[in-house]
């Protein structure tokens, strides 16, 4: 008997009760404008501060205060930052600096340390000339104040005077005033500590990544010369004894950016040995680069301005890319490397392979949004123009080995475009004589709109054959993927148009690729990679996620890419059906109905009944009948899917650089370090 689908998202009615519009009148006047005073505005909308309350807006809470003891260190003041993740995954994170003051307040007759902990857009980096911040990240003036309000409680230690003072915090409120708790071994002791637990009133999830945090701060130590950051994880310790299970990081750079781009390709192979390094202070603003070319095809590029990351760029990065492509092309062009015939180097052809960070540091930044993530003042564009394209002219005149390796880089970049660009409306005319530009294998949807559609990509012709006749027509497409997948990372662009297997999903993505790429046009808002539950799937998945992250890595941005998770087993029990999805989840349910492992032993393959328990593995998806493949991975109400961030596909990206990279070996290493990881190869 067939199985209606039913997906809530497409098929909802909302009913109003009699039929009939409410005319119900409501009275507004001065009553019904609220007020929000003190951080109240900040727990109300937390979104407007730290960007959510994700992960990634838990993690902010760090950055935050973390950017307090950077700042600090830029000044002048301080020469260390200790971040701690302790137990119930509290923070605590610590500097040399000067100590917030503690005296009272002139305007809001507090102590400093209180309207400092308490009130938004109070700060010392406004630019008074008193401050000491002639730079700073946090010229928002409410970092340390929203993570007190969005905080289950916080702890200010401050170090100063000779003295150590404390005040303690519940959701933003003080507790009690400050007050000194004793005395510092040295009377030129500073500093400050603060220590708090994210408030799971706000946060749905306030468990810390240890290595997302490592990540962030090694950028830190990165981007400021002679500072030490340490970072410990003690979650899992619980006395002395279990000290052994701390995690624990320490970074310390002299070289800076330098050694921050050595480390970006440390799995590449790099066009020239050692990286360009520019540093020059212009109209106030101190403008350092640093870049490398390696073999690769993907950009790589990272923005700060006073050490605060700026994922979407910024006026620093337009500077940088206009002045790069201005001074390749005119070198290429003095010295005959491009001949007469062909076309001037565009910004892509320049940025192709190139690993690059620039970091700006100006008075008055000006930001988009609290989370910084775009820069936007003009001077600062004018002036790193003019600092990379005096600097990087001199470098290609006095390196002209390294010169001659980025310009022919740039030059196999250039005729490579042509060659896609060509192959490309190729593909797309034969596209769309096909029908409709879609390729004939795809099983698309019947809706014509986008924010409803979903796009499976599937792996083989049994699995295609299930998830069509398994699949809701009316929002579902599905794309079988015939033929071996190529690596894109060691591939031109004309190679991957004309790819049997990824042409067709270029078309059915509608979107184009490459020069003239329009995220608009896209026909699926879901895009979900679909591939079996073993070392196979999970090198299709890998391969696909490099895919996108090269071409498509825009897609990813906003949030379209996903990652299906089926499941690894049924388990029956009587008429009772179970589906698990990882071994532990296996060994929970099975204790759970009352069975020892050890009885079902060697049953998971060869489906043996134990105990009235019935186990399948599924080693594929096309083990699934249509309606198994509906309810466990395409019903929307019921499936598991994973939405897939940069990172991930980075990550990705990453790891097949270093399995299919030139260098052994790294790839040795790796091999040998996770191959006692990997279980249920099949053969």
């Amino acid at each position: 008997m067939a199985t209606k689908k039913t997906t809530p998202a497409h098929n909802a009615t909302h009913n109003v009760a009699g039929g009939k519009k409410t005319t119900k009148k409501t009275e507004y006047g001065a009553k019904s404008i609220q007020v929000l005073e003190g951080l109240d505005p900040v727990r109300k909308r937390p979104g407007m501060y730290i960007g959510g309350t994700s992960l990634e807006g838990l993690h902010h809470l760090v950055w935050e205060v973390a950017d307090n003891c950077i700042d600090e260190a830029m000044a002048g003041y301080g020469t260390m930052c200790h971040v701690k993740i302790l137990p119930d995954n509290i923070v605590e994170i610590r500097d040399d600096g000067r100590g917030i003051p503690v005296e009272k307040h002139p305007t809001t007759k507090k102590s400093t340390l209180e309207t400092v902990m308490t009130v938004l857009h109070a700060g010392g980096k406004f630019g008074g000339d008193d401050s000491g911040y002639k730079v700073s990240g946090g010229l928002h003036g409410v970092g340390i104040s929203v993570v007190n309000a969005l905080s289950e409680w916080t702890r200010a230690e401050v170090r100063r005077d000779g003295k150590i003072w404390m005040q303690e915090f519940k959701r933003g409120k003080p507790v009690k005033t400050v007050k000194a708790i004793g005395k510092t071994k040295r009377k030129d002791e500073t500093g400050t500590m603060i220590t708090f637990k994210a408030d799971s009133q706000i946060f749905p999830d306030t468990n810390y990544s240890f290595d997302r945090i490592v990540k962030h701060l090694r950028q830190q130590a990165y981007l400021t010369k002679g500072m030490r950051i340490t970072i410990e994880d003690l979650r899992e310790v619980t006395g002395a004894k279990d000290q052994y299970k701390a995690k624990q990081h320490a970074f310390y750079f002299d070289a800076g950016i330098i050694s921050f781009v050595k480390f970006l390709n440390r799995d590449k192979e790099v066009k020239h040995e050692k990286p360009v390094y520019i540093e020059k202070t212009v109209d106030d603003i101190y403008v350092e680069v640093s870049l490398q070319y390696t073999d690769g095809f993907k950009e790589n590029l990272h923005a700060f301005a006073n050490n605060i990351h700026n994922p979407e760029g910024g006026m620093h990065v337009a500077g940088f890319r206009s002045a790069l492509t201005r001074v390749l092309n005119s070198y290429a062009k003095k010295h005959k490397i491009l001949k007469e015939k062909e076309t001037s180097f565009t910004a892509d052809d320049a940025r192709e392979g190139l690993t690059a960070v620039i970091s700006v540091k100006l008075a008055n930044p000006q930001f988009e949004g609290q989370t910084k993530a775009k820069l936007g003042n003009s001077e600062a564009r004018s002036a790193t123009s003019t600092v990379v394209s005096e600097a990087l002219s001199e470098y290609l005149e006095e390196n002209p080995n390294a010169a001659k390796a980025i310009i022919e880089k740039c030059l196999l970049t250039a005729r490579a475009r042509i060659a896609a660009r060509a192959a490309k409306d190729a593909v797309l005319r034969k596209g769309a004589l096909e029908g409709m530009t879609l390729p004939g294998k795809l099983a698309d949807c019947s809706t014509r709109k986008a924010e409803e559609s979903e796009l499976y990509i599937v792996e083989g012709d049994s699995a295609g054959g299930s998830a069509k006749q398994g699949r809701d027509r009316h929002f579902q497409a599905i794309l079988p993927l015939r033929g071996k997948l190529m690596n894109v990372e060691k591939t031109t662009i004309d190679k991957v148009v004309k790819s049997d297997t990824l042409k067709p999903m270029i078309i059915a993505l509608g979107v184009g690729i490459g020069e003239g790429l329009n995220l608009e046009k896209l026909r699926y808002h879901k895009i979900i990679i679909m591939a079996d539950a073993d070392v196979d799937g999970s090198h299709i998945r890998t391969l696909l996620l490099t895919f996108f992250y090269r071409h498509f890595e825009e897609l990813i941005l906003r949030g379209h890419i996903y990652i299906a998770q089926p499941p690894l087993y049924q388990i029956k029990k009587g008429k009772a059906i179970h589906y698990v999805y990882t071994e532990e989840q296996k060994n929970a349910l099975l204790k759970k109905l009352g069975v020892n492992e050890n009885d079902i032993a060697g049953s998971e393959d060869d489906q043996k009944a134990t105990g009235g328990i019935k186990i399948q593995r599924y080693k594929g998806l096309g083990e699934m009948n249509p309606e198994q493949l509906w309810d466990t991975t395409m019903d929307p109400v019921h499936r598991r899917m994973y939405q897939v961030t940069v990172e991930d596909a980075e990550a990705a990206q990453n790891v097949f650089e270093l399995l299919m990279g030139s260098e052994v070996a790294p790839r040795r290493h790796f091999i040998q370090t996770h191959a006692k990881s990997v279980e249920n190869i099949d053969v």
